[in-house]
């Protein structure tokens, strides 16, 4: 098992949830966490437990975020006219990695991170390899046509278990995505449900 599909899977298990719908996690056969302490019975949660618990989510969800990479985003949601939760999940969706995994050109969060790394994605005509790169409405994401046939990319498209949203205009013909909108929360399909507003509060009391 690689580093990356073993992290997917702790994350899922440290938080008790399929975060990200997929068939396979561990958590769809026990819900406990990681380690040789992870069948204990759960205390309850307080008020920063739960809010915490809501930021981890959120990370962990985008590929394990640092939390100076989330806090950065978090600073500019705030700085944004508007509901801060609201405008930090719209933030985390325009994020490069999170675009061409939300457009279904590879299979996980973790894979598309790295996709993004290995110079395989264009923006616009022109090669990014930013993760965090931030893509506005009206962006054109592309493969680059010599990494069209890579085995991760066939087996993405062909995913039945999740559906391209509508705040992307994607065409799997062309392997190209583009970005319409910046979505709300209503909009972006969580497989498990995210609570930002919990984490606008962990982070006005800490």
């Amino acid at each position: 098992m690689s580093k990356r599909t073993a992290a997917k899977h702790k994350i899922d298990r440290r938080m008790g949830e399929n975060l990200w719908g997929r068939p396979k996690s561990p958590v769809n056969r026990r819900e406990y966490g990681p380690g040789e302490h992870g069948q204990r019975r759960k205390a309850k949660l307080s008020d920063f437990g739960i809010q915490l618990r809501a930021k981890q989510k959120l990370k962990g969800y985008y590929g394990d975020l640092t939390e100076k990479q989330f806090r950065r985003i978090f600073s500019d949601a705030e700085r944004q006219r508007g509901d801060t939760g609201e405008n930090l999940v719209g933030l985390l969706e325009r994020r490069l990695d999170a675009v061409v995994y939300r457009a279904k050109l590879v299979p996980t969060i973790f894979a598309s991170r790295q996709f993004v790394n290995h110079g395989h994605i264009l923006v616009n005509g022109k090669s990014v390899n930013i993760p965090s790169y931030r893509v506005n409405e009206g962006d054109t994401i592309e493969i680059i046509e010599k990494s069209k046939q890579l085995p991760l990319v066939i087996e993405a498209v062909s995913l039945p278990e999740r559906d391209v949203p509508d705040y992307l205009d994607v065409n799997h013909g062309k392997l190209q995505a583009k970005f319409v909108r910046v979505p709300s929360l209503d909009e972006i399909p969580y497989a498990v449900v995210m609570e930002p507003n919990l984490v606008v509060e962990f982070y006005a009391k800490n």
